[in-house]
């Protein structure tokens, strides 16, 4: 794995450079970015006790940072910007309500499999509408993390998570698990901040 992860401060820059001159300044989509778990409810806890909650709220804000320092930023919501528990419920409603062009959950895997690895992303079946554009935006981020930090894929999927269910019927919607907090590399990998910042970039880059 550790040969996979490749130095991340060529591909910051690489891929900034690629986002600020690739960008279209006409079209601002309005996107939600819903930070799983939160609160009481860690997520998967990993090796070094590394907290599932804690390592998306940290990709989320880095994010959210990024996007804000662009020239032309996206228009970005959070479904929680700190350390709180929210309804899975009221995530999707808040998508409705600003009436979001995109739904992206940010989620980290586990498994009793210690060798597990990899990143993959879930859209959800019924989604008559957006099923096309959800499975090609998952996988159009899918590809660029593995391509810009090496991360193993693991497929685009579907599933009938609740916050893809829920907002099937008026925008995009993906879930991904971003690497297994289980797996000793990928976990070392997350705790990192400069490792942060590269997938950030990388989901950023394709939204």
């Amino acid at each position: 794995m550790k040969n996979l992860l490749k130095n991340v401060s060529f591909v910051i820059l690489v891929l900034k450079m690629c986002f600020i001159f690739g960008q279209e300044s006409t079209a601002q989509k309005r996107i939600i970015i819903d930070v799983g778990h939160g609160g009481k409810d860690t997520g998967a806890i990993g090796i070094n006790n590394i907290q599932e909650k804690d390592v998306v709220l940290s990709i989320a804000d880095a994010i959210l940072r990024l996007n804000n320092s662009l020239e032309n930023p996206l228009d970005i919501y959070l479904t929680r910007y700190s350390d709180t528990l929210i309804s899975l419920s009221d995530r999707t409603k808040l998508a409705k309500a600003l009436k979001a062009d995109l739904f992206v959950s940010l989620h980290c895997n586990h498994s009793d499999n210690p060798d597990a690895r990899g990143i993959e992303v879930y859209a959800s079946r019924k989604q008559e509408k957006f099923s096309k554009a959800s499975v090609f935006i998952g996988y159009q981020i899918e590809r660029a993390l593995c391509e810009a930090i090496g991360y193993e894929s693991r497929g685009v999927k579907f599933a009938n998570f609740q916050v893809l269910r829920e907002t099937a019927d008026y925008c995009p919607a993906i879930l991904m698990e971003l690497g297994f907090l289980s797996n000793v590399d990928e976990a070392q990998y997350l705790m990192r901040k400069e490792n942060v910042l590269a997938i950030a970039l990388s989901i950023l880059k394709k939204l």
